[in-house]
């Protein structure tokens, strides 16, 4: 079973807007795209907390073995939750412009 950890609303400008939330975080982030890359396994998005403005994270466009598609991969990390990795996907309900972040559990 795969835990949200983040609900999203994507943006005209790219950019990716919600509430990061796990049992000790509760986070307002936007996910930039990060256009100006300076090589190419430069991340694809930064993650910002919005109330501090400081970078927590990262996301870089991957394309799935199994299907083809792209997705993108993202990691997640701050002192009180170490690093956290996972994964964007549309949220429930079929709204385009809704998405989550789902918890990849390492075990």
């Amino acid at each position: 079973m795969a835990t949200t950890i983040a609900n999203l609303t994507a943006k005209a400008d790219g950019s990716m807007e919600g509430v990061f939330a796990t049992l000790r975080v509760n986070a307002p982030i936007t996910l930039i795209p990060n256009n100006n890359k300076s090589r190419e396994d430069a991340p694809d998005y930064r993650i910002v907390n919005k109330r501090t403005g400081f970078e927590i994270g990262a996301g870089w466009n991957r394309i799935s073995q199994r299907s083809g598609e792209e997705y993108l991969s993202v990691k997640l990390e701050a002192p009180e939750i170490g690093v956290i990795f996972g994964n964007l996907a549309p949220a429930p309900g079929g709204d385009d412009s809704k998405k989550v972040i789902l918890w990849n559990n390492p075990q």
